[in-house]
């Protein structure tokens, strides 16, 4: 799609900026620590406040600007925990809160979130649950003023980190999908605990942990949103959670295939260069048709979605697509790269384990077929008269 001016120098001076960080990326990653410094450098440039109304401190950009920027990110910036973890922050937090939050959680809180000088999460998978959420077990409970929280939760990322956490509770019936609220719990708030760092195969440097909730006691004032309005929240949030994550990857697709070409046209095997051969130089063919492939989907959804759309098929189709598009890409780098792709020093396998949680983390593969299967009417037998 075209960009204006005003967006092109908008995607380069994140381009600008990204180069700079994750410089150590490999260090990182072994050790598993997240980049403060450079959080720090993104939140300068303005990255968290990217969607959000200028009164609390954004740019006002719109959803498809938004992700040009945040394509930008993954295009030059090596530490995809980096980018992981800002994205949590943008969408989990930030753009719950910009469109469901009350003014005056927008006025508590937003203003610092599009800053950067808070860290935002959410906290919704439980310890025994996973993509279906409707059993819940983590309750919320009506008390004088305010609610009272008592559960556990699972794989929130960001969670050792974050300075105020989005926690869906159960506050009606269990397995009733309109008895799921959403509450803004900040750190330090009584009976709220975050448990160790979880080691992981991937995306190291984002951190992730478990949230334990014992009589966590919070205002009136901090549900986002109305009662029972968990899901619909959730649904808002994992569209934009879809749409800005994988962009970031399809910015990493794009530099590993430049980086590809490069190789291939450099690197020689048996008197030629390796890209002379059919079985790289397609390999290399395969890599950015599945590029351009990924960009058609996430933009064309992205469109769609501004537009006030439905886009429920479109977004399981996009992740499905991007994911899987994303694991195949660095499989084929590491393969081309031969023992040079194996080894830590050239970021590639890394760039592998990080592209296989992809295809988990906002509905894995499977659920997202399981979707598109029901949309297509296949759990429904056809009447035949």
């Amino acid at each position: 799609m075209a960009w204006s001016r005003e967006q092109q120098e908008l995607h380069d001076a994140v381009l600008a900026v990204a180069a700079t960080l994750g410089t150590d990326h490999v260090e990182r990653d072994a050790a598993g620590t997240f980049d403060t410094e450079g959080w720090k450098k993104l939140a300068e440039l303005g990255l968290f406040g990217l969607p959000f109304a200028e009164q609390y401190g954004g740019l006002a950009q719109d959803l498809p600007t938004t992700m040009y920027a945040l394509e930008a990110l993954g295009t030059a910036c090596r530490d995809g925990g980096l980018s992981f973890s800002a994205v949590t922050h943008l969408v989990s937090t930030g753009v719950a809160l910009h469109r469901f939050g009350s003014a005056e959680l927008k006025r508590r809180y937003l203003p610092d979130v599009c800053a950067g000088s808070v860290i935002g999460a959410h906290a919704v998978t439980e310890p025994a649950g996973g993509s279906d959420i409707t059993p819940m077990r983590t309750t919320a409970v009506p008390d004088g003023d305010g609610f009272v929280l008592n559960g556990s939760k699972a794989f929130v990322s960001n969670g050792p980190i974050a300075d105020v956490i989005l926690v869906y509770a159960r506050t009606g019936k269990l397995g009733n999908p309109a008895a799921i609220s959403t509450f803004l719990v900040p750190r330090g708030t009584p009976g709220l605990s975050v448990g160790q760092p979880v080691d992981k195969m991937g995306l190291r440097t984002s951190p992730l942990a478990e949230l334990f909730l014992d009589d966590v006691r919070v205002p009136r004032a901090n549900l986002v949103g109305s009662p029972g309005a968990g899901l619909l929240i959730l649904d808002a949030v994992m569209k934009w959670e879809i749409l800005c994550g994988f962009v970031v990857n399809l910015g990493e697709m794009r530099h590993r295939l430049d980086r590809c070409v490069q190789y291939a046209r450099t690197r020689r095997q048996f008197g030629q260069h390796i890209g002379h051969y059919q079985s790289i130089s397609h390999r290399i063919v395969d890599m950015g048709t599945d590029v351009e492939t990924a960009r058609m989907w996430l933009y064309g959804t992205a469109r769609k979605l501004a537009a006030g759309g439905n886009v429920t098929t479109d977004i399981a189709r996009t992740k499905l697509i991007v994911s899987e598009s994303n694991v195949r890409s660095a499989l084929a780098a590491v393969q081309i790269f031969g023992g040079y792709g194996y080894t830590t020093e050239y970021g590639l396998e890394k760039e592998l384990r990080n592209s296989v949680s992809g295809t988990i983390y906002s509905g894995t593969s499977e659920i997202q077929r399981e979707r598109l299967a029901a949309l297509m009417g296949l759990h429904r037998p056809l009447e035949v008269s």
